[in-house]
């Protein structure tokens, strides 16, 4: 038995072919069996995308803003001095 490791643009033309055309086979043919997909650094990304204490803390705040504990304005783009109260 053979092992290839084989790095693919998914989002380029030939890459796409190259994986539509390997889902093909290996769904097809009992020789052929695809081991994983992906590779660490993704999941490893994806694990890393919020820290834990800074949604802990956006959440927090979103509570105080709900409950009247901070006020909240609203600023309009098209007069932001206005909106602050300093015009």
């Amino acid at each position: 038995m053979t092992t290839i490791t084989l790095k693919i643009n998914e989002r380029s033309k030939a890459g796409k072919a190259f994986l539509e055309m390997t889902n093909v086979l290996a769904k097809d043919s009992k020789g052929i069996e695809i081991v994983s997909t992906g590779t660490k650094k993704t999941v490893e990304k994806k694990s890393e995308i919020y820290n834990p204490e800074f949604v802990k803390m956006i959440l927090e705040r979103d509570a105080d803003i709900k409950s009247g504990k901070i006020k909240c304005i609203t600023v309009d783009p098209e007069d932001v001095w206005g909106s602050l109260g300093l015009k």
